[in-house]
């Protein structure tokens, strides 16, 4: 009991090794003993033969018939059984009449005294017999056969037998190989079972497997526990572990399942698949901008597929936008109110000097026909006024300028929730800025709501965008900058998306550089379909 509490309380290697070797004990043990019995039945099988051919050849000899019909058959007898048992090695040769009375037997002093054993079954039935018996000389095997007169009739019997220790000696004789070849198995068990254990522990860093248990439950409630989404591949592309924070932003994605096979656009498989290799890789899927990481996971040098880190970056791309949108709506403020402070100098100037028709006069010109004046009758939207007119002082500190085009007319209420007119704009705005890339020109802006949805076209004369691209652009990650910093690419992918999430679409083309037109319907006409450019 202590022994086996020992066992128990005592490492996984150590126990590997007790069971091992207690299998590999077991094992030689009870073949050896399976050996030893069945060697043990042979023998005495071989024993019984051999005795019970002596005692047929001994029944068999006319002088032992001769011998039965003389007064005293002990005379003849008796030197006769010595003779054979000398001759054959046997332990004994006895020989009796059919009153199973000694004629023979090594003892002399027991001539003419009954047999020990009972001969009946060979007197009677006149048939052989083989067995293991007990005798005045001790356990045998021994055989017997009858004798008979010339007529036929059984007149006696032979019994020649072989001692058990004779027999145990000769299987002791036979047992050194055995103890040698057990000892062997034993042996290279022992050296398997340590090479086994060695192996385990290896396998297992040395780990007991409650720590193996802790480290896994520790494991698990890491992986679920993080806020970003965890994705392993193996190096089939097959999904190995997937986190909850992964399943919430991708969906549906199960361990085992073929990358090929997840429901993800073609750009974020890219990513996850390493056909878009480089750190912080921006993605949308679906309304989401995601931002991913694929980093190879090695063991001991050897190379077992990647990991994948995801980010949702939604709510900060949208509140990074706010504050640009924000910040533009400062700096126009800031220059009008440096304008606004520069007149009202003019003014009181003039005031100061008596020139009151002068005053009143240039009071009258400045406040006549001035773009903010314009842009709010036609532009009657607060919100969508106010980013059109920070990015006109956007475009003006870059060198450019921004034209509201004749045809604009935004009404009053038209665009009810202006967060999609805002990206949308904004976006297109903000693309054409870059595109002319600091240099001096002009960006056209033409902006048009009805019933029916919100129509944009904005037209820079910028470089324009070539044929081969004009697919392309709208690709989230896509930039034709060479140098920059923080997400980019996606401006236009947004804007796609948000076009498209409503019904709408959005295209560009060339007309002296780059013209982007899009139509983003009213949520009344967004569910009835996508109404035609």
């Amino acid at each position: 009991m202590w022994l086996a509490r020992r066992v128990r309380e005592a490492p996984l290697g150590t126990q590997l090794f007790v069971l091992q070797m207690v299998i590999v004990l077991m094992a030689a043990g009870g073949t050896a003993a399976v050996w030893a019995g069945h060697t043990r039945e042979q023998l005495d099988a071989l024993h019984q033969q051999r005795a019970l051919a002596i005692a047929q050849s001994v029944a068999a000899l006319p002088q032992v018939r001769a011998a039965f019909r003389l007064p005293d058959p002990e005379s003849v007898l008796q030197p006769l059984a010595l003779g054979v048992q000398q001759e054959t090695g046997a332990d004994y040769v006895v020989i009796a009449d059919a009153q199973q009375r000694r004629y023979a037997h090594p003892n002399a002093s027991l001539i003419g005294k009954r047999l020990s054993t009972d001969g009946t079954v060979v007197l009677r039935t006149g048939r052989s017999w083989v067995g293991t018996e007990t005798g005045t000389l001790g356990t045998t095997v021994r055989g017997k056969s009858p004798i008979r007169d010339e007529y036929g009739a059984v007149i006696g019997l032979v019994s020649v037998g072989v001692l058990e220790t004779t027999v145990m000696n000769q299987l002791g004789g036979a047992l050194p190989p055995l103890v040698w070849t057990a000892l062997a198995v034993m042996l290279a068990g022992l050296t398997l079972a340590a090479l086994v254990t060695a192996r385990v522990r290896r396998q297992t860093f040395g780990l007991e497997p409650r720590e193996i248990a802790a480290l896994l439950e520790q494991r698990e409630g890491v992986l679920h526990g993080v806020k970003e989404g965890v994705l392993a591949l193996d190096l089939d592309g097959r999904v190995t572990l997937v986190n909850d924070a992964a399943r919430d932003l991708l969906g549906a994605v199960d361990e085992g399942e073929d990358l090929t096979r997840l429901p993800v656009s073609g750009r974020l498989r890219d990513v996850l698949g390493g056909a878009d290799p480089g750190e912080d890789r921006v993605v949308l899927h679906g309304e989401r901008v995601l931002v991913l990481n694929r980093t190879p996971v090695s063991v001991r040098g050897r190379h077992l597929g990647w990991v994948v880190t995801l980010r949702d970056r939604t709510e900060l791309i949208r509140l990074a936008r706010e504050l640009d949108d924000a910040s533009s709506a400062t700096d126009a403020l800031r220059a009008q109110a440096h304008e606004f402070a520069n007149r009202m100098h003019t003014v009181v100037g003039l005031l100061e000097l008596g020139e009151h028709e002068a005053a009143i006069g240039f009071i009258t010109r400045t406040t006549r026909g001035t773009y903010a004046s314009d842009l709010g009758e036609r532009v009657q939207d607060p919100t969508l006024a106010a980013l059109l007119l920070a990015k006109s002082a956007e475009a003006a500190e870059r060198g450019a300028t921004l034209v509201l085009a004749e045809d604009s007319l935004v009404p009053g209420g038209t665009l009810g929730d202006p967060q999609d007119a805002v990206l949308v704009v904004g976006n297109l705005v903000a693309n054409a800025i870059d595109a002319l890339d600091g240099a001096p020109g002009t960006i056209e802006v033409s902006v048009r709501s009805d019933a029916d949805g919100l129509r944009v076209r904005v037209g820079d004369s910028g470089p324009g965008i070539a044929p081969d691209l004009v697919e392309e652009v709208f690709r989230e990650g896509f930039t034709t900058k060479a140098a920059h910093s923080g997400p980019r690419g996606l401006g236009l992918a947004l804007t796609r998306q948000a076009c498209l999430r409503r019904g709408g679409w959005v295209r560009v083309g060339n007309a002296g550089g780059a013209v982007f037109t899009a139509f983003l319907p009213s949520l009344a006409e967004a569910a009835l379909g996508t109404r035609a450019p």
